[in-house]
């Protein structure tokens, strides 16, 4: 197979030491009870870069496992479940509510914005009536970026559980659990965490325990049920094979994290993601969205006549680059450039800048400009305020 670098986003790349963590020798996690004690420090630590104390759990399997978990420990057959949706993957918790025997009501909004808080308020104001909600942080399709500081409070101000898909936002925008009022936060490793793909993260809060623990039916899984890790560190025992060597690489990115610091870590995300809208539209493109969009990704119009789909095989073959475009009805209209993690440094990102220029000038369309020049200009104005 041939190696394409990957401006995706995610997975995103990942940083030496994390890659050198993968190679290490490691005790059987089964049997090894020192393993288990790691295993909580690190579930700490991610605890940490989250903003929670709420237990943190570590699934052995990519983001969405959380997602699926979070849904499935919490529904019960006839549960009436709250799905707010402004994105694919707003709208897809809708299916994993039904799969468990729950009951979605989903209130879609355009997908071009934000969630409008007061809109979310006036209705819960009429039918409040949920066990919980579900929502995105970044829907990454189109880069929407949803205001969690204000949409989870106020469905707790109704009672209403919370559960939030962070999987593309936690790291490159702030997700603060505790503050926010977040029941189960999921995330995962490869987007701007920038460890390998393999661990879905989850925090539970107390609430939220305490739904799982009074359900008046079983849950309908094993691998995506939450409860099969309750008092694991007393117990000394895992619920399945751990993998060793994921959970290591997780623990040296996360230390590169914290290293850098999360202020400075949301401070570079936000300052990448600026400089590149400047430059895209001071080139001559459109954004897809003009506001609420994540500082991971950005979602690029392209011109018709070209068309996303063209553009990234064509930068695919010419230039050895692999680009996103989206999905469903985007994915011949939106080019994504991912700017999280590892990916969300100047050098890197001017790299991909120029050869999107140099696809689009083969394609015949005419920029003002280098866009490669205008986002170091762009980045360059970001840097002196």
């Amino acid at each position: 197979m041939k190696f394409q670098p990957n401006y995706a986003p995610g997975p995103t790349d990942i940083r030496e030491n994390v890659r050198l963590a993968l190679a290490k020798k490691t005790n059987n996690p089964d049997f090894d009870k020192e393993f288990i004690h790691y295993y909580h420090e690190v579930s700490k630590k991610m605890g940490t870069v989250m903003g929670t104390t709420n237990d943190v759990l570590l699934l052995a399997g990519e983001g969405i496992l959380g997602l699926e978990a979070a849904c499935a420990s919490l529904t019960e057959p006839g549960d009436r479940v709250l799905v707010l949706d402004n994105g694919i993957y707003g709208e897809g918790f809708k299916y994993f509510v039904e799969m468990y025997g729950g009951e979605p009501v989903v209130l879609s909004f355009d997908d071009r914005q934000g969630i409008p808080v007061e809109e979310v308020r006036n209705y819960l104001e009429q039918d409040h009536h949920f066990k919980y909600a579900t929502l995105v942080h970044c829907d990454t399709p189109t880069s929407v970026l949803n205001d969690v500081s204000q949409l989870c409070p106020l469905l707790k101000e109704f009672g209403i559980l919370t559960v939030v898909d962070s999987v593309a936002g936690m790291v490159g925008e702030p997700i603060d659990v505790d503050q926010n009022q977040i029941d189960i936060c999921c995330g995962g490793t490869q987007k701007a965490i920038s460890a390998p793909v393999g661990l879905a993260i989850v925090s539970i809060s107390e609430h939220a325990k305490k739904a799982m623990a009074t359900r008046q039916t079983p849950i309908a899984s094993f691998y995506a049920n939450l409860r099969i890790f309750e008092d694991y560190v007393e117990k000394q025992n895992l619920p399945y094979t751990m993998p060793a060597d994921q959970i290591a690489a997780l623990d040296v990115a996360l230390d590169n994290i914290l290293q850098e610091g999360l202020e400075a870590v949301y401070e570079r995300h936000a300052k990448i993601a600026n400089a590149v809208r400047k430059a895209v539209e001071a080139y001559g493109l459109s954004l897809f969205l003009t506001s609420d969009a994540s500082n991971t990704v950005t979602a690029v119009s392209i011109p018709a006549e070209i068309g996303a789909l063209q553009l990234q095989e064509h930068i695919k073959e010419a230039y050895n680059l692999y680009i996103a475009t989206s999905l469903a009805q985007y994915a011949d209209v939106i080019l994504r450039i991912g700017h999280m993690g590892e990916n969300a440094f100047p050098e890197k990102v001017l790299a991909v800048l120029t050869m999107i220029d140099h696809g689009l000038c083969d394609l015949g369309f005419k920029g003002t400009g280098n866009l490669g020049q205008l986002f170091l200009d762009a980045y360059r104005m970001e840097n002196e305020y």
